[in-house]
């Protein structure tokens, strides 16, 4: 009896070389038919029976996991972060939860990077001018010796530690691990939270969500920002109070923000986008070709090995 495998990721962020593992092992792929994530009730309906789950950014809740139970043996997130899925729900049916490292390190990091320049030279602004028919030059600043600070030095941290030293910034990091290559090579200077928000000219988050980091940046923290500090979150919304954030911007507290991704997506009715001093793109740090087949084929990978009786290599459940 072959295997049923639910591939929740819609159509453009799936890739023909993942579904190819997946079909060679024999599996019966039931693909998303919509343009969207899938709702609950629309997951529930299709999980029913299947051995697995390619995950994309749907919400895998208890009632989700439960319905899938017994069967269900694991869900591969395609991506790192994993708090959309019910992680003890998963531990107590016996779930295998799945990530996949490194796969889209490098296309999140480039775009962090266009959004540092976009924020440092406000192209986005000349674009809106040229538009209404008007003719506009801001006054930028360049990257040269100005100081970025990562928060979080994991895979996408280190790619934009990269970028940053490539364009002679000055490099201030906090993470609980540092990373000793990075300090050689990089010229990365570990710092405190507190430390790295008062002398960064640039800050860029690249924390996963937990309880540890949520809303980390708040009235409190953006207070502690230069007045022309460009904030950048290309990681998850749930690190930003967004009223804040929001009062901020519009006193002039910080100087501009760019972010990729929000506490509810898609982002609606937000007063944020009444601002000028703010760009937006649609939680598109991972929509690059390339990270789309890597996170796809590490997740078809981690099915193959779990169904075929062997232990998943990024299981996030211990």
């Amino acid at each position: 009896m072959s295997l049923k495998v639910v591939v929740g990721s819609r159509s453009r962020s799936r890739s023909k070389e993942a579904m190819e593992i997946l079909e060679k092992n024999g599996y019966i792929l039931e693909l998303n038919p919509f343009d969207r994530t899938m709702t609950e009730d629309e997951l529930i309906e299709r999980i029913k029976g299947a051995s697995a789950l390619v995950a994309g950014s749907d919400k895998v809740t208890k009632r989700v996991l439960e319905a899938g139970s017994p069967t269900l043996k694991i869900v591969a997130k395609q991506g790192v972060g994993y708090n959309t899925i019910d992680i003890e729900a998963a531990k107590e049916l016996g779930i295998a939860v799945t990530i996949t490292p490194g796969a889209n390190s490098k296309s999140v990091a480039d775009l962090t990077m266009g959004l540092i320049l976009n924020a440092a030279r406000n192209i986005s602004g000349m674009d809106r001018a040229i538009r209404n028919n008007e003719w506009y030059r801001y006054t930028g600043c360049e990257l040269n010796n100005k100081i970025i600070g990562i928060v979080g030095m994991g895979h996408i941290g280190g790619e934009v530690a990269k970028r940053a030293y490539a364009f002679g910034m000055k490099i201030l990091a906090y993470d609980i691990y540092p990373r000793q290559d990075f300090i050689e090579k990089y010229n990365v200077t570990y710092v405190s939270l507190e430390k790295l928000f008062k002398q960064s000219d640039v800050i860029t988050l690249h924390a996963p969500a937990i309880k540890a980091t949520e809303n980390m940046i708040n009235r409190d923290s953006l207070n502690l920002m230069k007045s022309t500090a460009i904030l950048v979150n290309a990681a998850r919304g749930e690190l930003i109070n967004e009223e804040d954030l929001y009062e901020a911007l519009k006193n002039k507290k910080i100087g501009f923000a760019a972010l990729d991704v929000y506490k509810n997506e898609p982002l609606k009715n937000s007063k944020l986008t009444e601002l000028e001093n703010i760009v937006f793109t649609a939680h598109a740090g991972a929509y690059t070709k390339s990270a789309i087949i890597g996170a796809g084929v590490i997740a078809s990978e981690e099915i193959v090995r779990v169904l075929s009786g062997e232990e998943p290599k990024f299981n996030v459940i211990k």
